[in-house]
């Protein structure tokens, strides 16, 4: 396979409008940590940004950052974490499930729009992006967007590229927005609570007024593997609701011992302090639980969004119709579901159960061969698709750009 590595936008620029001419499709990686993820694509060449490295700028003072779209992710965080800065929706590691090198770049946490705990409160990747450049599919620079939080140059056009996985524009370089890392945090732990029940502990702490940054449920499991980031937590046998509040110390002290006593008629809850809270949502945010190296790191993990209210039932009625485990975020709104393996990955099973509270899933880990032959991201309806087609095309109408990676039978 022929790797075009290239050194600036330019660069980009001639690989893209080389591609049109050769009819040749492009697959586009910074590190390629999430190529395992999408739809298997036919393609005989790589476009490699992991050149493009460079922090353009970063104005701590002023909560801005802009970066090269192959900017290793961990250097990023690692920079603004300096500063007591954070990126506040918590962008997933993928790697861990997907058994892959931890070489994420801005580029592809950006593409993959995959938010963590914190999502409930922050928003999403989209949502913090505020700037991008990049090159379309007709091979021509452009950008979007601006350096300010409050500019709609471009009508926001940025935002279609959270969540595109490459197949709008190859993108070059990203303005963020960053926020303060918080001061302090607690984790409110409530133990032997049934998924229902725990949904509704997690919906009642989320509509108080205590400010619940993060909500997640490990029901009690025979098979999931030990992680020992979660050695607070004790045994898989039992389940355990988290509940999390951040802010400055005297703060989340008080609103962890008020929100407590709100959820008394569920149990006594346990609290976790600073440090040891910061590794175990961690832990969530990447479903270490599932990873490649664990106990049930050979079956599928499918990601499931849909209404909080409804996730306790159709997450124990899956994990239950399935034989699998499934793991609560986002107050219910967001189910981790690793089901035994089969030819389709149970997809037929999984789409019913999404669809029927309104909600989508997402195949994140499978083989190849399942990803051949099952839908990886959630049929969309008619009116939706033809509209993201409309959309596609617009900026790539030849389909060079990862061709075939979101829709299944689009990679000819």
């Amino acid at each position: 396979m022929d790797t075009l590595k290239i050194r600036d936008a330019r660069d980009v620029e001639d690989a893209v409008r080389a591609a049109i001419a050769g009819e040749q499709p492009l697959e586009i990686i910074g590190h390629g940590s999430k190529r395992l993820i999408g739809q298997p694509m036919a393609t005989n060449a790589l476009l490699d940004l992991s050149a493009l490295n460079a922090v353009t700028s970063y104005e701590p003072n002023e909560l801005i950052i802009t970066v090269q779209a192959g900017a290793p992710l961990a250097d990023v965080k690692s920079l603004i974490d300096s500063k007591n800065q954070q990126f506040a929706f918590e962008p997933v590691d993928t790697a861990p499930l997907l058994g892959t090198p931890s070489l994420g770049t801005i580029g592809g946490m950006i593409g993959a729009g995959l938010a963590g705990p914190r999502r409930i409160k922050a928003g999403g990747a989209r949502d913090h992006l505020l700037g991008a450049h990049g090159v379309s599919g007709f091979g021509e620079s452009f950008k979007a967007g601006g350096r300010v939080v409050k500019n709609v140059t471009g009508y926001d056009l940025c935002k279609l590229l959270a969540g595109s996985w490459g197949t709008l524009a190859v993108m070059t370089e990203v303005t963020l927005k960053v926020m303060p890392r918080p001061e302090s945090e607690r984790t409110l732990v409530l133990r032997g609570l049934d998924d229902a029940a725990a949904n509704r502990a997690m919906t009642a702490a989320l509509g108080s007024p205590f400010d619940v940054s993060g909500a997640a449920h490990l029901p009690n499991s025979a098979s999931r593997a030990e992680v020992s980031e979660l050695g607070d937590l004790g045994s898989t046998r039992e389940a355990v609701t988290l509940l999390r509040l951040e802010g400055i110390a005297a703060s989340a002290a008080h609103r962890a011992a008020a929100l407590g006593k709100l959820l008394a008629p569920f149990g006594a809850a346990q609290t976790i302090e600073d440090a040891a809270s910061a590794v175990i949502w961690g832990s969530i945010r990447d479903v270490l639980p599932f990873a490649a190296g664990g106990a049930v790191g050979a079956w599928p993990v499918w990601r499931i969004v849909c209404p909080p209210a409804a996730g306790g039932a159709l997450g124990e009625q899956l994990a239950r119709d399935a034989g699998g485990e499934v793991i609560y975020d986002w107050g219910g709104g967001l189910i981790w579901a690793a089901l035994p393996p089969k030819p389709d990955a149970q997809a037929a099973l999984v789409r019913r159960h999404a669809n029927a509270v309104g909600g989508h899933a997402m195949l994140l880990r499978a083989s190849d061969e399942v990803r051949r032959n099952v839908d990886v991201f959630h049929p969309q309806r008619a009116g939706v698709a033809a509209l993201s087609e409309r959309v596609r095309q617009s900026f790539d109408p030849r389909s060079v750009l990862n061709r075939g990676r979101m829709i299944r039978g689009s990679a000819a």
